[in-house]
């Protein structure tokens, strides 16, 4: 495991605990630096997150924007 830098402790305090990104000056890269507590709950959100539970809500939301109409049946002609 690396070792933060004063540079990168003064960094992520100054953020106020927001996640800090880096660059690689070398590869212009971007990393992005957030405590471990944050990474391990977005990686259990992704790792358990199955799509299709979003259809109802993403079908819903899509409703409400009007993709039902039978106006926009045309734009399936190019699909």
């Amino acid at each position: 495991m690396a070792i933060l830098t004063a540079e990168q402790r003064e960094l992520l305090k100054q953020s106020g605990g927001e996640p800090l990104q880096l660059v690689d000056p070398d590869t212009n890269q971007k990393y992005i630096l957030l405590r471990s507590e944050i990474y391990d709950q977005l990686r259990s959100v992704l790792t358990d997150l199955d799509p299709r539970d979003l259809y109802p809500a993403l079908h819903r939301a899509l409703q409400d924007e009007g993709w039902d109409d039978p106006r926009m049946d045309e734009y399936n002609r190019y699909g």
